[in-house]
C-alpha cells in the first residue's frame, strides 16, 4: 500500500533514495576527517550488518579535548540456525584479536558481534567474514535477520533436516542488491544491469523482521517472540510439517503506551516444501501494509494486531492461492539449554557451555577465547551458538570429547562446572558502554545483581528454583525481558523498571511491578516475595505463575497491558 509522501519517515527515503542500499557508505569510508559515517549512511549501514556507536564512557574527557566521540563499529556477521564450522569460529576469533578489542559476542538471536571496529578497518573484516563463507547483509535493518533454529541435536533425528529448512529460509529472503559486494568486496556492477528486490522492493520492510525455527518441546528460541515462526511438528520421528506462528516482537517506548510487546499467534500448519512460500507471503504482506509514517508504530506485530489474526491469514491465502491446514498439537516444556556433555541419536557428543551473557573473552582466571581457539584449531565437530547466548561445541565423537575436555581443563575451565540455576537463567543485552540507546547498564550490571538476587534465594530456601531472569538497558528488548519470569528494562542511571509474571517457556508476556527503582528497591520487594514464594509455594510451581497467583501481578493476555500502572499490593 502507498502512503503519502509527505508523511513518511524520514528513513524510508533515504530508502528509496538509496539506489539499493549504496547511498554514499563508499565515500564515506575514505573520509579521513571523521571517524563516522554520515547521517544518512549510518542508518544504511545497518543493513549491511554494521552498527556505528562511540564509547559513552569517554564523551566527556574528548569534549574537553575538543575531540568527536570515540566512533566505533559493531559488526554482526549472520549464522543461520547458529551453527558454524571451526574454521568460521576461527576467523571471528582472529578479527576479534584484531580490530574487535580481542572479545567475540554471541547474540540472543545466535549470531556473531564484534565491538570497537574502526571505521578504517570495516572493509577488511567483513571481507575476511565473507571469504570464509559467512556474511553480514540483513544482519540488522529493515529486512529478514538472522533466521534462528534450535541447535540442540539430540533433541531430534529430525534436527539436520529443520535446520537445512532454516538455512534455504535465511537464503530465500537475503536481500538481492548487489551494492553489498561492491561496496565490501570490490565486484564490479554490470554496466546498464538494474537491482532488483523481488521480495523487498526498492523501500524494503517498514522496520525489522525476525523469523525463527523451533523444535518442541524446547522454546530455546523463544518463537512467541518473533515476527514469523515455524515450529517443526514430529511424528514418529519423521518431520511432517511446522505450524506457522506470526506477529510477535519485544520492543515498546517508555511512557508511550501505544507501544507494547506482543506474542506471536499459531496460525495454521504447512508442509516443509511450502515454508519458503508461506515466508515469503508472509514478508511480502508487511512490505505492503505495514507502517511506514510512524516507526514506533512499523513493526509486523502492529500489523497484526491492528488488522486482526482473520485478516491476515485471509490475506495470506489469497496471495499463496491454497489454504493453511490446521495447526498440529504440540507442547513446549523448557526454554534453556542443557549444560554439559549429552550424547546425540548418532552416537557423537555435544558439550554445551556456559557463557556469561555471551561475552567469549580472555579474563585472568578463564581465558574461555584462547581455550575455544585451541579447540577449533583441532577442526573437530562444529559451533552452534544458542538463541541464550551460550555454546555447543557439537557433532564430537568419543576420542575427540576427550581433546575438547583436555584442552578445556588445561585453561582452567571445567566443562561440566556446576553453575546456579539463577545464573544459568540471566541474560542481558550490550547496552552501556556501546550502544546508543542504552538508558542504564545490562551486561556489565547483571552478573553482580544475580549475585545478590541468589543471596535472597539462599537466605529463603529458594536458591535450587530456577527463574528466568532478563535484564536490557532500554525498552527494545534485545534479550527479550518481557517474557521473563522476572524482567529488568533500563530506565535511567541505575534505575530500572521491574516486571514480574512471564511464564517459563515463553508462552506469557510478563508486567510492570514497580517503576524506575534502584537496586535496593529491587532486593527490598524481592526479599518479600521470595519469602511468600518459600512459605505459600506449590510443588513444582514455576515463579513466574506464583506471583500471578498471589496477586502481585495480574496474568497479562494482550500486550497493552505490559506497561499499565499497577497498585501496589497491600
Amino acid at each position: 500500500m502507498t502512503d503519502n509522501p509527505k508523511q513518511l519517515e524520514h528513513v524510508e527515503i533515504i530508502k528509496t533514495n538509496s539506489d539499493f542500499l549504496r547511498g554514499g557508505i563508499t565515500e564515506g569510508l575514505l573520509n579521513p576527517i571523521t571517524g563516522a559515517l554520515a547521517e544518512d549512511d549510518t542508518q544504511l549501514s545497518k543493513f549491511h550488518g554494521i552498527y556505528q556507536q562511540h564509547d559513552r564512557d569517554s564523551v566527556v574527557p574528548r569534549r574537553k579535548q575538543k575531540l568527536e566521540p570515540l566512533y566505533s563499529f559493531m559488526i554482526r556477521a549472520r549464522v543461520p540456525g547458529g551453527i558454524c564450522t571451526p574454521a568460521q569460529w576461527l576467523t571471528m576469533n582472529d578479527l576479534a584479536e584484531k580490530y574487535g578489542g580481542g572479545s567475540i559476542r554471541l547474540t540472543t538471536r545466535q549470531a556473531f558481534q564484534l565491538h570497537g571496529v574502526l571505521k578504517k578497518n570495516l572493509k577488511q573484516t567483513i571481507a575476511n567474514i565473507n571469504q570464509n563463507l559467512m556474511d553480514t547483509i540483513a544482519a540488522c535493518g529493515d529486512v529478514n535477520r538472522n533466521v534462528m533454529c534450535t541447535p540442540n541435536p539430540e533433541l531430534s533425528k529430525v534436527h539436520q533436516e529443520v535446520y537445512d529448512v532454516a538455512a534455504k529460509i535465511s537464503a530465500h529472503l537475503t536481500p538481492q542488491t548487489t551494492a553489498y559486494h561492491e561496496i565490501w568486496l570490490d565486484k564490479q556492477k554490470v554496466v546498464s544491469t538494474e537491482d532488483h528486490e523481488p521480495i523487498y522492493g526498492k523501500t524494503y520492510l517498514p522496520r525489522k523482521f525476525k523469523t525463527v525455527v523451533a523444535i518442541p518441546p524446547t522454546n530455546d528460541v523463544d518463537v512467541y517472540a518473533h515476527d514469523l515462526g515455524f515450529i517443526a511438528i514430529i511424528d514418529q520421528e519423521q518431520l511432517i510439517g511446522f505450524n506457522v506462528s506470526v506477529g510477535g516482537g519485544m520492543g515498546a517506548t517508555h511512557g508511550d503506551l501505544s507501544t507494547f510487546p506482543l506474542l506471536a499467534q499459531v496460525m495454521g500448519f504447512c508442509t516443509p516444501e511450502q515454508v519458503c512460500e508461506v515466508a515469503e507471503q508472509v514478508v511480502k504482506i508487511q512490505r505492503d501494509f505495514g507502517c511506514r509514517t510512524n516507526r514506533k508504530h512499523a513493526r509486523f506485530k502492529y500489523t497484526i494486531d491492528d488488522r486482526g489474526i482473520d485478516w491476515f491469514k485471509a490475506e495470506l491465502n489469497s496471495r499463496l492461492g491454497w489454504e493453511l491446514q490446521a495447526e498440529k498439537p504440540f507442547k513446549f516444556t523448557s526454554n534453556g539449554d542443557p549444560f554439559g556433555w549429552h550424547k546425540n541419536h548418532d552416537g557423537s557428543w555435544n558439550l554445551t557451555l556456559f557463557i556469561e551473557n555471551g561475552r567469549v573473552i580472555d579474563r585472568d582466571r578463564s581465558p574461555l577465547r584462547s581455550a575455544l581457539k585451541q579447540v577449533a584449531q583441532k577442526h573437530v565437530g562444529d559451533f552452534r551458538i544458542t538463541a541464550n547466548q551460550n555454546l555447543i561445541i557439537g557433532k564430537l565423537s568419543n576420542s575427540e570429547k576427550q581433546q575438547v575436555t583436555d584442552i578445556l581443563q588445561s585453561h582452567g575451565i571445567n566443562p561440566t562446572q556446576q553453575h546456579s540455576a539463577t545464573l544459568l537463567n540471566g541474560m542481558a543485552c550490550v547496552a552501556l558502554p556501546t550502544c546508543s540507546l542504552a538508558m542504564a547498564e545490562a551486561e556489565r550490571y547483571l552478573p553482580s545483581l544475580l549475585a545478590k538476587i541468589e543471596q535472597l534465594q539462599d537466605k529463603h530456601g529458594v536458591k535450587n528454583k530456577a527463574i528466568i531472569i532478563r535484564m536490557t538497558g532500554c525498552p527494545n528488548g534485545c534479550a527479550r525481558p518481557y517474557l521473563a519470569e522476572l524482567g529488568f528494562v533500563g530506565k535511567g542511571p541505575g534505575k530500572y523498571n521491574m516486571y514480574l509474571g512471564g511464564e517459563f517457556t515463553g508462552k506469557r508476556l510478563n508486567r510492570m511491578y514497580r517503576e524506575n527503582i534502584d537496586e535496593a528497591t529491587i532486593l527490598q520487594e524481592l526479599e518479600v516475595i521470595f519469602a511468600d514464594y518459600a512459605a505459600n509455594g506449590h510443588e513444582g510451581e514455576w515463579f513466574g505463575d506464583f506471583v500471578i497467583r498471589q496477586g502481585y501481578v495480574n496474568e497479562v493476555t494482550h500486550g497493552s497491558q505490559v506497561h499499565l500502572p499497577l497498585e501496589v499490593k497491600s
